[in-house]
């Protein structure tokens, strides 16, 4: 079993900035790939960023050169640093951790961005 622990959601005016934190702890794998995920209301959930151990990094095309996504692998933390962000952005945004086949999901943050 993983537990994440997700922090930094709130309410932000556009073109402020967040920065979001998930800590990973319980039988973490070495190799493993962390990630964001975002849920608007009457969206499905879509993949914000993802990093893997080894620092690859992919992106939404929404979010490219304006997030962030970084992770310090000693604690086993996942960090989104989110800047010039719009009201699009607002949504419930969820860590996810995994390593094939196991799959783990965080308890979700809100994000709201006001205009």
């Amino acid at each position: 079993q993983v537990q994440l622990v997700e922090s930094g959601g709130g309410l932000v005016q556009a073109g402020g900035s967040l920065r979001l934190s998930c800590a990973a702890s319980g039988s973490i794998f070495r190799i493993n790939v962390m990630g964001w995920y975002r849920q608007a209301p009457g969206k499905q959930r879509e993949l914000v960023a993802n990093i893997s151990t080894s620092g690859n990094s992919n992106y939404a095309d929404s979010v490219k050169g304006r997030f962030t996504i970084s992770r310090d692998n000693v604690k086993n933390t996942v960090f989104l640093q989110m800047n010039s962000l719009k009201p699009e952005d607002t949504g419930v945004y969820y860590c996810n951790w995994r390593v094939w086949p196991f799959d783990y999901w965080g308890q979700g943050t809100q994000v709201t961005v006001s205009s």
